[in-house]
């Protein structure tokens, strides 16, 4: 599975309800789309219970393989996207774990969190660790999905998470909330 990110950072009085209407226009495009665990079509504002520094426009997807996620950039969707404001550089992530409740699609708000991975860390410890915790935020938590993965080209790891609600925020730098305006999923089995 392959993690990936991109976002936009617009303007401080943007007029986010074009973002908005973007979403729910064309959001529904992506359902059922080959290889796509889930997107989640996220925004954050500088005026909203995200307590965001800045408003943006940040798309998350889990991408079952890697197949998707070339046939995504490739296509058509992307190409409007990198028309209407320009081509991101997309972060991407290796999952280490990926866990899914059958509520995911009662997930309003997501967590990213981002951190760097010293030096001297044991990977196979912090995979243990980090593969745990991503299980126990949807046992236990109150997450209705969770995905803990790491970039090895800048040694840091995300802990991304889906909620029902909004979550307790925290004074974290690396921690980023944003709100869900459409998420994307396989169709029922």
């Amino acid at each position: 599975m392959i993690a990936m990110q991109y976002s936009f950072t617009l303007p401080a009085d943007y007029d986010m309800g074009i973002i908005d209407r973007r979403i729910t226009e064309k959001g529904p495009l992506l359902d059922n789309f080959p290889n796509l665990a889930f997107k989640a079509y996220l925004t954050a504002r500088r005026e909203d219970e995200t307590q965001s520094r800045e408003n943006l426009y940040a798309p998350f997807y889990l991408w079952r393989h890697e197949r998707g996620l070339n046939d995504f950039v490739c296509g058509a969707g992307f190409a409007a996207v990198s028309q209407s404001f320009g081509r991101p550089s997309i972060k991407t992530w290796i999952v280490w774990q990926a866990e899914i409740s059958v509520a995911i699609s009662s997930a309003v708000f997501a967590t990213r969190e981002i951190s760097p991975i010293e030096p001297d860390t044991s990977m196979a410890e912090l995979r243990r660790h980090e593969s745990e915790k991503a299980a126990a935020d949807v046992k236990n938590n109150g997450a209705v999905a969770a995905v803990s993965a790491f970039n090895p080209t800048n040694w840091t790891r995300i802990r991304f998470r889906l909620w029902g609600k909004l979550p307790p925020l925290k004074d974290n730098a690396g921690l980023q909330t944003y709100k869900i305006g459409h998420l994307s999923l396989p169709k029922a089995d």
